[in-house]
């Protein structure tokens, strides 16, 4: 699976220590690059002024309650944005808002996961993450076939 950075777009420092202790628990080592904002993630992925960003995740695990930019926001920024728009997204929240649920999937979301309280249940969670997204998923070329 190491093959294949995973962008983790989180703003709490315990949540963001959690997933990765949660990731090397489940022997996923894959290179995972942390975005603490959207305005961060956005960055990352388009760069500065737009031009290009500096990774090209096979996978993106995005918080919706974000600073700076909202996972919302990031979200809809990705989906309209040619480069990135067929990026598998994961949805990994804490919140339990049904209007959250449905603006995700409206904007394009792949996956929404509730982040599970108990620490077992989240070790399970990322490991079924990982085995699907980065080993059983395919996703279509970098440039779409015209």
């Amino acid at each position: 699976m190491n093959d294949k950075t995973i962008l983790l777009v989180e703003d709490n420092p315990d949540d963001e220590e959690l997933t990765l202790l949660a990731f090397q628990q489940n022997h996923i080592s894959n290179a995972i690059t942390v975005a603490r904002d959207g305005a961060e993630a956005l960055d990352l992925l388009f760069g500065p002024d737009g031009s290009g960003g500096s990774i090209s995740p096979a996978v993106i695990l995005l918080d919706l309650k974000l600073p700076k930019v909202d996972g919302l926001e990031v979200l809809r920024c990705i989906r309209a944005d040619e480069r990135t728009k067929f990026l598998p997204v994961v949805i990994l929240t804490s919140s339990r808002e049904d209007q959250d649920l449905i603006a995700s999937y409206s904007l394009g979301a792949n996956s929404y996961v509730r982040k599970p309280v108990n620490f077992a249940e989240f070790l399970e969670a990322v490991h079924q993450l990982g085995l699907y997204w980065l080993l059983l998923n395919e996703t279509p070329a970098k440039k779409p076939i015209p």
